[in-house]
């Protein structure tokens, strides 16, 4: 059976209010964040099509990133590093970070799809919430 955030993700990057992947990780933690909807879109909404739609750093990740500094405050230096382990993590998944190398526009070649990036940007922040 799929994750139940997982599918929550997806769900929201398919809507026909298209969110996108920065906003669809960040809705699959809507319950524990304790934000609204309109918020989560808000916080998530620069970061579509890699980072400012610079096919910058994947979206997914950086909605991963946003999501697990709400949920652990400001507890330095301990999730910076668990955020560094996490793009490690993410980069040897997907085999990059930026989207537009995930996304082979200058390779043609698609390392990773966006619905796999999301899936795996919300499995890396549940298996890091209890560190």
């Amino acid at each position: 059976m799929e994750n139940t955030r997982v599918a929550i993700a997806l769900a929201a990057h398919d809507a026909k209010i298209h969110n996108n992947c920065a906003q669809s990780v960040l809705l699959a933690f809507q319950q524990e964040l304790g934000k609204s909807t309109e918020e989560l879109r808000a916080l998530g909404a620069g970061f579509g099509t890699g980072m400012g739609g610079m096919e910058a750093t994947c979206g997914a990740l950086c909605g991963a990133c946003i999501a697990l500094g709400l949920l652990r405050g400001e507890k330095q230096p301990e999730t910076k590093l668990i955020m560094k382990n996490l793009l490690e993590e993410f980069k040897q998944q997907t085999g990059a970070t930026i989207c537009g190398d995930l996304k082979g526009i200058k390779t043609h070649k698609v390392l990773c799809s966006c619905p796999d990036c999301i899936a795996y940007a919300v499995k890396d922040v549940e298996k890091r919430l209890g560190e």
